[in-house]
């Protein structure tokens, strides 16, 4: 009786030590991905024409204020997102949807152009070694609690001081137009 007892108790134990180990890892794995409850602003763009279809880029993650430069090229921008989003249990537990900006280029609207001028993209995120996207991608069995990874992305035109907002739902990256030069460009653009 004992013996089963001592059994049951280091089997319980061993439990306990999994699940632990669980949790590290899915927190190790969720660092760098950013809370998603409803939709939300995360990030906003301002645009400075420094050539023919070439403009400064200034980058502000929200909420943290975080600001990036960069050089684009072409006639639109485009910001991209990978999305975690978890089953009702994990829901249950507290998990929220979960993104990381990924990238943001430049882009042509014309597809021949597209194909052969100059190119300008930069990452967003930084490499990490325990990346839960790539898991899940990888060993969906082994992640039951995840219902979907997913990539999101949303364009619109560049244009000389034009701003944009970007916000992430449930559904996705939706770019919004902040002032006239923006609205303008965005009108031309449909």
């Amino acid at each position: 009786m004992r013996r089963a007892a001592r059994a049951l108790t280091a089997l319980g134990v061993l439990v306990l030590i999994a699940a632990s180990a669980a949790a590290a890892l899915l927190a190790a794995g969720l660092r760098g991905y950013e809370r998603l409850i409803f939709e939300q602003p995360v990030a906003e763009l301002e645009f400075a024409a420094r050539g023919p279809q070439q403009y400064e880029a200034v980058l502000t993650r929200l909420p943290s204020g975080e600001r990036e430069r960069f050089v684009l090229a072409g006639d639109e921008w485009q910001l991209d997102a990978r999305v975690l989003k978890w089953r009702g249990s994990a829901n249950l537990l507290g998990l929220d949807a979960r993104y990381r900006l990924e990238r943001v280029s430049g882009r042509y609207r014309d597809v021949e152009q597209e194909r052969h001028a100059p190119r300008s993209v930069f990452a967003l995120a930084e490499k990490r070694p325990l990346d839960l996207w790539a898991l899940a991608e990888a060993y969906p069995r082994w992640l039951p609690f995840v219902d979907a990874v997913y990539g999101s992305a949303t364009y619109l035109p560049m244009a000389p001081d034009a701003r944009y907002q970007v916000t992430l739902s449930q559904s996705g990256l939706i770019g919004r137009p902040l002032n006239e030069a923006a609205r303008a460009s965005s009108t031309r653009f449909q």
